[in-house]
C-alpha cells in the first residue's frame, strides 16, 4: 500500500515537472513574440509612427499577441485546452489587452510623464512593461485562458489509479 506522503510527493513532482515544462515553452514562445513586438515597434518608430510611440506599441503588441496565442495554444498549453477556440481566444485577447495596457502605460508614463522621449528611453520602458506584462500573462494563462479543469480531474484520477496499481502490485 502506498503512503499518503508518497502519493503527495509523486503529485508534487508531477506538478513541478509540468510547471517547469510550461515555463520553458512559455519562455520560448514569449521570446519570439518579444522579438516581433520590439522589432515591429522599432520599425514603426523609425518610420511611419516616428512621433507616436504608444501607437507603435499597440500595433507591435497586436502582432506579437497573435503569434503568442498560436504558439501557446498549439505548444505550451496544448495539454490544458478544454474550451472552444473562439472562447479561449477571447480570454487570451482580454488577458493580452490588460498586459498591453501595462506595457503601453509604462511607455506612456516614461515618455509623457517623466519626459524621457529618446528611443533608448522608450525601449527601456518597453522592456520593463513587457516584463511586468509577461508575469501577468503567465499567471492569467494558467488561471483563466488555458485552465485545466478537466485535466486536473484526470490527473487526480490517474494519480489515484497509479497509487492503487502500485499498492496492488506490491501485495504478495
Amino acid at each position: 500500500m502506498t503512503s499518503p506522503l508518497a502519493s503527495a510527493v509523486r503529485w508534487l513532482r508531477g506538478t513541478l515537472d509540468t510547471l517547469w515544462r510550461e515555463v520553458v515553452k512559455f519562455g520560448i514562445v514569449g521570446s519570439v513574440a518579444f522579438v516581433i513586438d520590439v522589432g515591429t515597434m522599432n520599425l514603426l518608430r523609425h518610420s511611419v509612427l516616428e512621433d507616436k510611440p504608444t501607437t507603435a506599441k499597440v500595433v507591435s503588441a497586436s502582432l506579437a499577441t497573435l503569434f503568442a496565442w498560436l504558439g501557446n495554444r498549439e505548444w505550451t498549453f496544448r495539454h490544458r485546452r478544454n474550451r472552444a477556440a473562439h472562447h479561449e481566444f477571447t480570454l487570451f485577447v482580454g488577458t493580452n489587452l490588460v498586459a498591453l495596457l501595462i506595457g503601453a502605460g509604462t511607455i506612456a508614463f516614461s515618455h509623457y510623464v517623466l519626459g524621457r522621449t529618446t528611443l533608448l528611453a522608450d525601449n527601456v520602458a518597453n522592456v520593463i512593461g513587457i516584463g511586468l506584462g509577461t508575469l501577468f500573462r503567465f499567471w492569467a494563462y494558467r488561471k483563466f485562458v488555458f485552465a485545466s479543469e478537466l485535466d486536473s480531474a484526470s490527473e487526480r484520477k490517474s494519480a489515484n489509479t497509479a497509487g492503487a496499481a502500485s499498492s496492488s502490485s506490491s501485495r504478495p
